[in-house]
């Protein structure tokens, strides 16, 4: 096939049907760009997860006894308790945590609440040990294994919270993929009626071609690029929308949990990673889309 007839062909065809091509980029567009802020819902949690997950520690409060009268754990039930946990298999680090330093470090957290500082300075917090994990499945083990030893008051963990946000994230990432599956749909049937309008404007010219000679391929190739093009330029306008959306959009909406490191920032390298995702996969459902119109409406 000529490439020169086979671009005019497109051409031609685009122009024809400037309206359907319009419609059908933008929807396109807009049904990537939706799946693509699925997709980066998607890795934020993931982010999310293997951010907090590192960070996970179970707190073992001790009570009165240890924290008033050892504050060194140099004595038992501390001291055992504490060689205990070292050994423990999935434990990668204990830190004993007294009395005095449990109100610094209470004291430079609410730095900027002072009413929140006196009442802590009034009132005496307990002692404790912060046991990190290798991974946050351990927590159920070692909470077991020493929540009802001698000198443990209470047990805190952080995991109930990563949970929470991570369900978060999900339902985001569940939303945005339902309306990028119905706008995908919406998508397919433009494609599907742009190739109609395209074939049926012509038909005449196609006929000719077949009698003389030409393939089923040779005359329903320009259909299918014409389908491709519009894809590639909608897949263009849904990552621009992507990499506009970031500082615009989700900077300015997360950026105080950014800062806050509650939250891991989308860098450039996940806007890249989601674009090289659903570029392909605009033009793939075109092209696929497309073929199967031709096959089904252009018997002849």
């Amino acid at each position: 096939m000529r490439a020169s007839f086979l671009f005019s062909e497109v051409g031609t065809g685009l122009r024809r049907n400037v309206t359907m091509t319009v419609a059908m980029i933008l929807t396109t567009a807009v049904s990537l760009a939706m799946l693509g802020g699925g997709l980066l819902s998607v890795r934020m949690a993931d982010k999310t997860e293997q951010y907090f997950t590192g960070r996970l520690e179970v707190r073992f409060y001790l009570d009165e006894n240890i924290s008033a009268n050892d504050p060194d754990c140099a004595t038992d039930p501390c001291r055992s308790l504490l060689a205990d946990m070292k050994n423990t298999s999935g434990v990668v680090s204990v830190q004993f945590l007294n009395r005095a330093a449990a109100l610094e470090e209470a004291k430079k957290l609410f730095a900027d609440q002072p009413e929140m500082v006196q009442y802590i300075s009034e009132t005496p917090l307990p002692a404790s040990m912060r046991v990190k994990m290798t991974d946050g499945d351990q927590y159920e083990r070692i909470y077991d294994r020493y929540h009802a030893r001698e000198g443990v008051r209470t047990v805190a963990n952080d995991r109930e919270f990563v949970d929470r946000l991570l369900r978060l994230f999900d339902g985001l990432r569940n939303a945005a993929f339902g309306l990028a599956v119905v706008m995908a749909l919406a998508a397919l049937l433009l494609i599907a009626n742009m190739m109609q309008i395209a074939a049926f404007t012509r038909r005449t010219e196609v006929g000719i071609m077949r009698l003389v000679g030409a393939t089923r391929w040779y005359t329903q190739l320009p259909f299918l690029l014409e389908a491709v093009v519009a894809a590639v330029a909608g897949s263009v306008l849904a990552i621009l929308g992507l990499l506009i959306a970031r500082p615009l959009v989700i900077d300015r909406a997360l950026g105080p949990l950014f800062d806050s490191n509650v939250f891991p920032r989308i860098t450039g390298d996940d806007i890249a990673t989601v674009a090289l995702t659903i570029a392909p996969v605009g033009v793939l459902v075109a092209a696929v889309a497309a073929y199967g119109t031709l096959r089904y409406y252009v018997r002849e």
